[in-house]
């Protein structure tokens, strides 16, 4: 078995733990994977939408027993559950911390990132030294997240490459924003990218920028990505898109 490096602590990562009466059930209403497809091998990029279909949060979800846990932006993990809390109702659900962390190696041990094999590997287990590489890696291979990339319900789920990095299922039936994310598939509609390039002057499009990395996080048009890096999977979904 590979070796893991010892730097593997993803430092920006917080784990929810989602338990109780028919978990599985409750999060199938309301994120746009199929919880009903998570197994332990197979965890599933996500997202809590506005009802418009724009992403509110993004997230990772992996099996653990009857529970669920989710692999969240540490920033708003603490909304993230307060906003699943006010779907709860009455449930017998509870939605807390767990302890574990969830860590990242560019091969090795771990799960696929269920987004792009090339991401990486994922694990949960407890506190090591944070990963240094994890954000260069992920933004070069042209994969936006988290609120400060994504916006809080600014982005069409669609529009942050949900379809092409396996974010969505079309299958499941309703969620929260499930009617205009399947209109948008179906009728081939999705206008906008958000895209990372090299960075230059900012501007209204820019949603986050890394001088450190040389790089920039855009909201841009089909027609007008520019000097985008636009990787293979990309490359795929506009090629598709444009013989449409």
């Amino acid at each position: 078995m590979d070796q893991q490096p010892s730097a593997t602590m993803l430092a920006d990562r917080s784990v929810i733990r989602v338990a109780g009466d028919d978990v599985r059930g409750f999060l199938q209403g309301l994120v746009t994977a199929d919880t009903a497809a998570l197994t332990p091998d197979a965890p599933a990029w996500a997202a809590l939408l506005s009802p418009q279909g724009k992403a509110l949060f993004d997230f990772i979800l992996w099996a653990d027993g009857d529970a669920v846990l989710i692999d969240a932006e540490a920033t708003q993990a603490e909304a993230l559950a307060k906003r699943l809390s006010m779907y709860r109702l009455r449930r017998a659900i509870t939605i807390q911390p767990d302890e574990r962390k969830v860590h990242w190696s560019s091969g090795g041990e771990g799960i696929p990132d269920p987004r792009l094999a090339a991401l990486g590997r994922r694990w949960l287990a407890p506190a090591s030294e944070p990963a240094r590489d994890w954000h260069a890696h992920r933004l070069t291979l042209g994969v936006a997240e988290g609120v400060g990339e994504l916006g809080a319900g600014e982005t069409l789920w669609l529009e942050c490459n949900a379809r092409e990095l396996n974010g969505v299922s079309f299958t499941k039936g309703c969620y929260v924003g499930q009617e205009n994310t399947a209109r948008m598939h179906h009728r081939a509609k999705v206008n906008r990218r958000l895209v990372i390039a090299p960075l230059t002057e900012t501007g209204p499009r820019t949603r986050a920028a890394y001088p450190e990395l040389g790089l920039m996080v855009e909201h841009r048009r089909i027609g007008a990505l520019g000097d985008a890096i636009v990787p293979d999977w990309l490359a795929a979904a506009l090629a598709d898109t444009a013989s449409d």
